[in-house]
C-alpha cells in the first residue's frame, strides 16, 4: 500500500506540471477556434503543449503502478493533490510570490484529504468485471460525458461552459482509471502479453485521449476557478463511484461516515480556495487570446 500511495502522489505532481503547460498552450488559442480541427492543429504545433505529453505519459505510468498496488478508492482521491501542486508549480513558473492564502488553502486540502482517507480506510475489492458490468459502466459514463459536453456547447464561453467541459473530462478520467485498473490486473496476473492483448488497454488510451481533449477545451473556455475544481473533485467522485460500484472497493461505514464526510468537505473547501487564488484564476502576462 505504501508504494501505491507514493506513486499516486508522484502522479499528482506530474499531472500538476502538465496542467500548467496545457493551460498556457490552450489560452493562446483564439476562442473562435474551439471544437474545430484548427484547435487540435494549434495544439499539435504548440511546443508548450507537446512538452506536456511526455509529462502526462509519466503521470499515467505512475498512476498505473499505483492502481496495480492499491484500490481505486485510495489511489484516485490522492490525485486531488494535483491542485495544490499546480499552485506551487504555477508560482515557480511565473516567478511571483505565493499569493496570500495559498499555503493555508494547500494545507486545508492536504489535511482534509489525509483525514478523509484515514477515516474511510479504502480496501481492495474484486478486480474482475463481467461483460454486463463493463457494458453498464461504459454506457453510463459515455452518456454522462455526452450530456455534459452537449450542455457546454449550448452555453457561451465562460465559467459554466468551462465547468461542464471539465466535468465531462473528469468523468472520462474516472472511466480511464477503471480501464487502467483492469489492464494492470491483466499485467499482474497474466503478464505483458495479456496486457498487450486486453481490450481495456486500448480503451484506456482512447478514454484518456478524450479526457485530455475535453480538458484542453475546458481550459480554453474559461478560468481555472471554474474548470479546476470541477475536474479535480469530479475525477475523485467519479472514480470512487466506479470503484465502489463495479470493483466492490470497500470503505468504512457506520459512524465513520461522519468524519469522512466532514474531511471530504474540508478538502473540497480547500480546492475552491485554491482555484480562486490569482496565480490560478488569471492569465499570465505571456498569454494572449489572439496570438
Amino acid at each position: 500500500m505504501f508504494w501505491a500511495v507514493l506513486c499516486a502522489v508522484a502522479a499528482a505532481g506530474a499531472n500538476a506540471a502538465a496542467t500548467v503547460l496545457q493551460r498556457q498552450a490552450s489560452l493562446r488559442i483564439p476562442a473562435a477556434e474551439a471544437f474545430t480541427t484548427r484547435f487540435v492543429d494549434r495544439l499539435l504545433h504548440s511546443p508548450t503543449w507537446l512538452i506536456s505529453i511526455p509529462v502526462i505519459c509519466a503521470a499515467a505510468v505512475l498512476q498505473a503502478l499505483a492502481l496495480m498496488w492499491g484500490p481505486m478508492s485510495l489511489v484516485q482521491p490522492i490525485l486531488v493533490l494535483e491542485l495544490p501542486l499546480t499552485l506551487v508549480i504555477a508560482h515557480l513558473c511565473t516567478t511571483t510570490a505565493m499569493p496570500r492564502g495559498g499555503w493555508w488553502a494547500s494545507t486545508l486540502t492536504a489535511a482534509g484529504l489525509a483525514l478523509a482517507l484515514t477515516c474511510a480506510a479504502p480496501r481492495e475489492g474484486s478486480n474482475s468485471l463481467s461483460t454486463l458490468d463493463w457494458a453498464v459502466a461504459m454506457t453510463a459514463t459515455l452518456l454522462a460525458i455526452a450530456l455534459c459536453t452537449a450542455a457546454a456547447l449550448g452555453c457561451p464561453r465562460g465559467k459554466l461552459r468551462a465547468a461542464l467541459l471539465a466535468t465531462a473530462s473528469a468523468i472520462a478520467y474516472g472511466l480511464t482509471a477503471l480501464l487502467m485498473k483492469a489492464a494492470m490486473t491483466e499485467l499482474s496476473d497474466r503478464g505483458a502479453a495479456a496486457l498487450a492483448t486486453a481490450w481495456q488497454t486500448y480503451m484506456c488510451v482512447a478514454s484518456g485521449g478524450l479526457a485530455l481533449l475535453l480538458l484542453a477545451h475546458a481550459m480554453q473556455a474559461g478560468p481555472l476557478t471554474a474548470s479546476q475544481p470541477a475536474v479535480t473533485l469530479g475525477e475523485a467522485g467519479a472514480s470512487l463511484a466506479l470503484g465502489i460500484t463495479f470493483t466492490a472497493d470497500r470503505i468504512r461505514t457506520g459512524w465513520w461516515l461522519l468524519p469522512t464526510t466532514a474531511s471530504a468537505l474540508l478538502t473540497a473547501y480547500g480546492i475552491l480556495l485554491l482555484a480562486r487564488l490569482p496565480v490560478l484564476a488569471t492569465r499570465t502576462t505571456t498569454e494572449s487570446d489572439d496570438e
